[in-house]
């Protein structure tokens, strides 16, 4: 059964339907251009009523090695995913501050895209559409695909069982999917949860 991932929570209502729903990440966005960001500070108090089973992910978009290491340390994620230009050398140096999880996010257009994530040193790879823009990209090019995978790109209740019976991703990430007017949608939340947990409707 595909990990569930709810990326971009910003307020403590968000962790609180995350608990209780118990998706196995959760997402905190520091890239401070993105509409989710959160401030260390912000980030910190959610960790700190998130369920402990609940794996939290700081997403990271081309930030400075050494902020993206202070977080980890400091104990407020549990996992890094890399959404920006990151490359290899990146990674072996982040390796070298932080034993955490690290995930690396592709935009997938073309199988180059796929060529780099099937050798990316990443613990695991994220396949979107975009940069959290909800678009969904040719699942198609995934056919011959092979290692674990977050999957990620305009998922919502509607396909994310279509998408699991397809692909049988490692993990499914969802941010806008679940939102209203940008906002978290509990009804959404719990919606998606039971759409990727009910193998029967599969």
């Amino acid at each position: 059964m595909a990990k569930i991932k709810f990326c971009g929570l910003t307020r403590i209502e968000d962790v609180e339907v995350a608990n209780e729903l118990m998706p196995e990440f959760v997402g905190f966005v520091f890239a401070e251009k993105s509409r989710r960001h959160v401030s260390i500070e912000q980030a910190a108090t959610l960790k700190n009523i998130l369920n402990p089973k609940i794996l939290s992910v700081g997403v990271f978009v081309n930030a400075d090695i050494k902020f993206v290491a202070e977080i980890a340390k400091r104990g407020i994620i549990d996992a890094i995913q890399l959404h920006g230009n990151e490359d290899e050398d990146y990674i072996v140096a982040l390796k070298t501050l932080t034993k955490k999880i690290i995930i690396q996010a592709f935009k997938i257009t073309s199988a180059i895209e796929l060529s780099r994530a099937e050798n990316s040193t990443a613990d695991y790879v994220l396949l979107d559409g975009g940069a959290g823009d909800g678009k969904v990209f040719d699942w198609r090019l995934l056919k011959n695909f092979n290692r674990e995978y977050f999957l990620a790109g305009g998922l919502n209740v509607e396909n994310v069982r279509d998408a699991i019976k397809i692909l049988n991703p490692y993990a499914v990430d969802v941010s806008s999917g679940i939102e209203t007017n940008g906002i978290k949608d509990a009804v959404k939340m719990k919606n998606f949860q039971i759409a990727v947990r009910n193998k029967l409707d599969l």
